[in-house]
């Protein structure tokens, strides 16, 4: 598995997104632009917006033309039904129920068994769930201190409407599908399409 060592707060800076989405309370204390960079090109902007989507889920280039093909082969439009798989992943849904405080620390912790669906042991952090599952912290893993810190830093995140979480039992189910009108950033999906399509 390839890991991203990429400083984290200069990447957000990049591609224009808040440390929040990453689930990093830290802001950069770098200027902004100061104006002096070209502008980009319509290929920049397209690359950029892939860059981003790519980074937030921490995807790699050729899991993430996958997910493109099967958004595209399914109906509705491609841009939206590709933020639907990306944010029904097992380790963002953990993400989102906050029970871990980053995505890259709920990948990990998904790899590591800590979490069933239905009652199984899923250790698959691109495991997709779907509506009426319920994803839940495994017994053993309850008693561990680590996953009571990080409830109690993770409270006062919102969890999406498409889940209905139950932080006493470390649990939620999966109301509906996700859209993209429940994302916590700015995202112009339709600029990926335009780039996978040339």
């Amino acid at each position: 598995m390839a890991i991203n060592k990429e400083p984290l707060l200069k990447k957000c800076k990049y591609l224009g997104i808040s440390p929040m989405v990453m689930g990093v309370s830290k802001d950069t204390k770098r200027k902004a632009d100061q104006g002096n960079r070209k502008k980009l090109s319509e290929y920049g902007m397209q690359l950029k917006e892939k860059q981003k989507l790519k980074f937030i889920y921490g995807v790699l280039e050729k899991q993430f033309y996958h997910y493109f093909e099967i958004a595209e082969k399914q109906q509705g439009q491609a841009g939206t039904n590709l933020i639907t798989i990306l944010e029904s992943r097992l380790d963002n849904v953990v993400f989102r129920m906050g029970l871990a405080t980053t995505r890259r620390e709920s990948r990990q912790l998904v790899t590591h068994g800590h979490f069933s669906v239905n009652g199984k042991r899923i250790d698959i952090p691109s495991y997709r769930i779907k509506p009426g599952d319920v994803i839940s912290l495994r017994e053993n893993s309850r008693k561990s201190t680590k996953f009571k810190e990080i409830v109690e830093l993770t409270n006062g995140r919102v969890v999406p409407l498409w889940l209905e979480a139950n932080k006493e039992d470390f649990s939620a189910k999966v109301v509906r599908m996700p859209v993209k009108e429940d994302l916590d950033y700015e995202v112009e999906e339709h600029l990926i399409v335009e780039l996978y399509s040339k």
